[in-house]
């Protein structure tokens, strides 16, 4: 029997699932047929799980949107995936939102998707049912994660054919439950929005599949994280590099609550923040690498008392991993190169584009993600950077990583991100764009000076750009390049 999302969940009938604070906890299938994609512009709830497990289960394409998109952005993915229904909250259709606006120029059907009190369901409130065509096909994929879910750099949107009617199996049990030894007992914390494959596939499906529960805000929310933590018994959670931070500044709880372990992923996680978050929490951090292409998880430094190490993403969960040159051959271990990857998990193409598809693998079938890295002595991986973003400095390769991680160590910085500015002399130079501690002042000159006693003099920033608050995306990532465009619009950077 084909591993479905259906007949892949473990867990007695009865057994509690998803806890949200304030709202009833019962599943409700939306009966949605075969093959129609399904767009979903709901915040983390209730209903957008329901939702979205209701139209997988029915070997329909769930297409999750960030519900705080404009109307162009909408537009935009829609069209893409060809959405057939895009599932909306209550009251959108009246307010006529971004999101109802941009499936009737696409002539998608709309729907409002609502927690019925009376009825004690999720229910599917039909509005417009345009030119809804939700027939049956032969080859169907089981989920589709469009362009907004991935944030690594590729424009295309992850195609999954229907031999991936088995994504759950590599990407949930091998990749995440067993990496993390999560079982019935284990109740995380989901604060990633379910938009993202970070929430959808490692704080949702993997506690779904082993049987475990999870807690679900609405969104992220350092005042009440800890509250909502220690109340519903949550022993676990993973988020990204951002989050980490947040709760850092405010207060630790006190007592603690037994926490198994603290994921991070989908950012690079400072050396140094690792260490104050097992200081903070006394848990064990374990930082993962995970990309939309492979399903999310590809590497995890493991579980105590295996090793972690502070500064690397650990060694490969359920795919194979090798460090390649420019040619496609195999780099020894210590050298830099590109790391790609192979696995069941990993997507097998690109929806409406060839020369992508082309470009991103190996002769040898080995998928190019795009970061630069290398392999230690003991195999794990370190990223150094992603290709496109190192800096090459008059034919110096600086990693970012690196430098973010020498800025951080200032005991004034709180966020430090690394990027290439023009150069007239070697084409690139180093920028860096700094988030200082509350209460503290720092001159440029002393941070530069810093970073010259601890790396070489060319890896010192030629221009600091001082912000009270570091670009982000909707899911709290940080990346290069939006950082780079919004610092450089800068008149007076301070040099």
């Amino acid at each position: 029997m084909a591993l479905t999302l259906k007949t892949a969940i473990k867990g007695s009938g009865d057994a509690t699932a998803v806890i949200i604070p304030s709202k009833p906890a019962k599943l409700a299938g939306l009966g949605i047929k075969t093959g129609a994609p399904v767009s979903i512009a709901l915040v983390n709830s209730y209903e957008f799980i329901v939702s979205f497990l209701a139209t997988s289960w029915q070997r329909a394409i769930a297409a999750p949107l960030n519900p705080a998109y404009k109307q162009d952005e909408f537009e935009f993915y829609i069209d893409d995936v060809k959405s057939a229904l895009v599932l909306v909250p209550r009251g959108a259709v009246a307010q006529n939102t971004p999101a109802v606006r941009a499936a009737r120029r696409f002539k998608a059907a709309i729907a409002e998707c609502y927690w019925d009190e009376a009825k004690g369901e999720v229910a599917l409130d039909v509005k417009s049912r345009a030119n809804l065509d939700i027939s049956s096909t032969s080859k169907s994929p089981s989920l589709t994660m469009s362009r907004s879910s991935c944030t690594r750099g590729a424009a295309y949107s992850p195609k999954l054919d229907s031999n991936d009617a088995y994504v759950c199996r590599p990407c949930v049990h091998r990749n995440i439950q067993q990496t993390y030894e999560l079982t019935s007992n284990d109740r995380t914390m989901l604060v990633m929005p379910l938009f993202h494959v970070h929430g959808l596939l490692c704080a949702l499906l993997a506690p779904f599949y082993s049987g475990g529960s999870m807690v679900v805000p609405n969104k992220f929310s350092a005042s009440e994280f800890w509250d909502d933590f220690i109340h519903h018994q949550a022993n676990w959670y993973t988020a990204v590099p951002t989050i980490h931070q947040i709760l850092l500044k405010g207060p630790t709880p006190s007592p603690l609550p037994k926490i198994r372990f603290i994921r991070s992923c989908s950012s690079p996680l400072s050396p140094t923040v690792l260490e104050r978050l097992e200081k903070a929490y006394r848990a064990p951090v374990l930082e993962a690498y995970a990309m939309t292409e492979a399903a999310h998880q590809m590497t995890s430094n493991p579980l105590p008392p295996s090793k972690r190490k502070p500064g690397s993403v650990g060694v490969g969960q359920g795919v194979e991993i090798k460090i390649l040159d420019d040619a496609g051959d195999e780099l020894p271990q210590g050298k830099e190169g590109e790391i790609c990857i192979k696995g069941e998990n990993v997507t097998k193409g690109y929806l409406n584009n060839e020369a992508a598809n082309k470009s991103s693998y190996t002769k040898s079938g080995f998928f190019r993600t795009g970061d630069q890295g290398l392999k230690d002595a003991d195999g794990y991986i370190i990223i150094t950077g992603r290709i496109k973003e190192l800096i090459n400095k008059g034919g110096e390769k600086i990693s970012p990583i690196e430098l973010d991680n020498v800025l951080t160590q200032h005991p004034a910085v709180s966020e430090a991100v690394s990027f290439a500015i023009p150069d007239e002399l070697y084409g690139q130079d180093i920028g860096v764009a700094v988030v200082l501690k509350s209460g503290e002042n720092l001159a440029a000159d002393e941070l530069k000076n810093w970073v010259l006693e601890k790396l070489a003099k060319f890896k010192t920033p030629k221009k600091i750009y001082f912000t009270e608050v570091m670009p982000k995306t909707a899911t709290g990532k940080i990346q290069r390049r939006i950082v780079a465009e919004t610092m450089q619009k800068q008149d007076k950077p301070k040099l």
